[in-house]
């Protein structure tokens, strides 16, 4: 919230934009904070340029997709963009602005920001920035387009792979997604002492169910079957999991409808959704 405020401080100073509100959505077993500690927080915000907080306890865990989506819609009807930050991502004071100059073309629906100290690997074009999908670690897009989309598929995607789905249905429409190199963020990810990320269980589970997902949704029954032997090789608790949770709905015919058949914006290059630019160990 600090780099939040920080944010919109700078941004108002700029002139770049005429009102900033923030909703903030609680995934949390019970209330993360009180009615006393939410007033204190809005008037801080408001100090800074922030026009109003509107905090909202879910009292279940929607994900990262249902989440979001419900936040999506206490939207103002006059509302020019929305800014989508996860709850470990700290920015920099100039990323608002930044963000808002990845918009100076029509028909770019989302403009990311760039994630440090460790960076996304996934290719960008070094000259406009164009790039597969937007990560929703940090991203701003079009209030016209979200609508345009429907949100994110918070049917389908719990966790992972929702702001992939999301982006190439915002390509599907015509939209191109663009990474802001100027436009920065720390996102806090922690590292083992030999180099590999920290991957709890449940990212595993959850990492595993996506891949599965994205691969029916996107019209690529081979790479189902293959990423579900796969899984199954490993012998790992949470991908044997992701995978018979996946049958199950297969079974139940609650998947989602397959869409882009001809491959227009899927890009399904190894494991991963796009060319990557270099390695990560995991």
């Amino acid at each position: 919230m600090r780099g939040l405020r920080a944010a919109a401080s700078f941004a108002r100073r700029r002139g770049s934009y005429r009102s900033i509100k923030v909703a903030l959505g609680d995934s949390s077993p019970r209330p993360s904070i009180d009615r006393t500690t939410e007033q204190e927080l809005a008037a801080s915000l408001q100090s800074h340029g922030i026009d109003s907080l509107h905090y909202v306890f879910y009292d279940e865990n929607r994900g990262s997709a249902g989440g979001q989506n419900t936040l999506f819609d206490l939207r103002d009807p006059d509302t020019d963009y929305v800014f989508v930050m996860n709850p470990d991502v700290y920015l920099c004071p100039d990323v608002f602005c930044e963000l808002l100059g990845g918009f100076s073309r029509p028909e770019v629906g989302i403009v990311e920001a760039r994630q440090l100290p460790l960076e996304h690997p996934k290719q960008f074009d070094s000259f406009d920035g164009s790039t597969s999908w937007a990560s929703g670690a940090c991203m701003m897009v079009r209030s016209d387009v979200l609508d345009k989309v429907r949100g994110f598929d918070g049917d389908s995607f719990f966790l992972y792979c929702d702001d992939v789905d999301f982006s190439w249905r915002t390509r599907l429409a015509g939209y191109e997604i663009i990474l802001q190199q100027s436009a920065r963020v720390y996102h806090d990810k922690r590292l083992q002492p030999d180099g590999r990320m920290v991957v709890s269980d449940s990212e595993r589970y959850y990492s595993a169910e996506a891949a599965l997902l994205m691969a029916w949704k996107y019209s690529r029954p081979d790479l189902v079957e293959l990423w579900a032997e796969e899984l199954m090789a490993t012998g790992e608790p949470p991908h044997l999991k992701a995978v018979k949770t996946f049958r199950q709905r297969q079974d139940a015919g609650t998947l989602p409808a397959p869409i882009d058949p001809e491959g227009l914006v899927a890009e399904f290059v190894g494991h991963y959704y796009g060319e990557h630019r270099f390695d990560v160990r995991v």
